[in-house]
This record gives structure tokens, sequence and C-alpha cells, in this order.
């Protein structure tokens, strides 16, 4: 799911939509109107499930799709190899979530952990 924003209401720590993949805003920058143009904003990211850096450059009056991000809570129900197994908190519905090496540690049977979810997919987030 996505709503759309103008440019110039996007901060750091926002969330923003490029090229179809959620990403987070780790830094922004306006700039001035000049003589013959509008103002500027330039808008540096990450991606949430890719990681990789991406940077667009808008004039701060344009519309911009921002993906709605949500924080969920589930349970551990089971540990095989790298997949972990998870009931949804609220609606106690059961899926499952790829880990990396460095995840997979801080992943204990019967905990809760918190995840996150957008534009149809999942991915752990340890803060």
């Amino acid at each position: 799911m996505k709503v759309q924003t103008e440019v110039r209401t996007l901060k750091k720590g926002k969330y923003v939509l490029i090229d179809d993949e959620p990403c987070i805003i780790t830094d922004a920058s306006h700039s001035k109107p000049g003589k013959h143009g509008s103002a500027k904003a330039r808008l540096d990211t990450v991606g949430i499930f890719d990681g990789k850096k991406r940077s667009i450059i808008q004039p701060v009056s344009a519309k911009i799709y921002v993906p709605l991000v949500e924080r969920k809570q589930a349970q551990v129900i089971s540990i095989q190899g790298n997949t972990i197994q998870l009931m949804d908190m609220e609606d106690y519905s059961t899926f499952e979530l790829p880990a990396t090496a460095e995840e997979l540690p801080q992943i204990k049977e019967g905990e809760e952990i918190t995840y996150i979810q957008s534009m149809g997919r999942q991915k752990f987030t340890f803060r």
C-alpha cells in the first residue's frame, strides 16, 4: 500500500518509494529557487529490503509515493536452518521468513520478535 505526498514534506528517517522499492531517507537537502527554476530537493536513501543506496532529485512541489511501513510483533514458533516460522500476534497468522547468519543468534524459539511489513514483504528488525 502506498500514498502520495509532496517532496517538501519528506525528512530524514521517513520512507519513500523509489523504483517500486521502499526506502528510508538517510539525508534530505533542499536548494533555493533560482532565477529560472524552482527549488529542488535531494533525497539520499537506503532500500529497506535490499540495502541498496539510491538518490533522487525532484522539485519540492513534485508528488512522490510513500509506502506504508508497519512494525508488528510475532512469536517465533520454530527454527529450521535459516528459515524461521512466525505467528503474528494480532491476527495469529503464520508465515516464514529467511534469516541471515547475523540474525540467527538473536532469534530464539518462543520469544516475541519485531518485524516490518511493507509492499507485501516482511523483514526482521532489531533495535
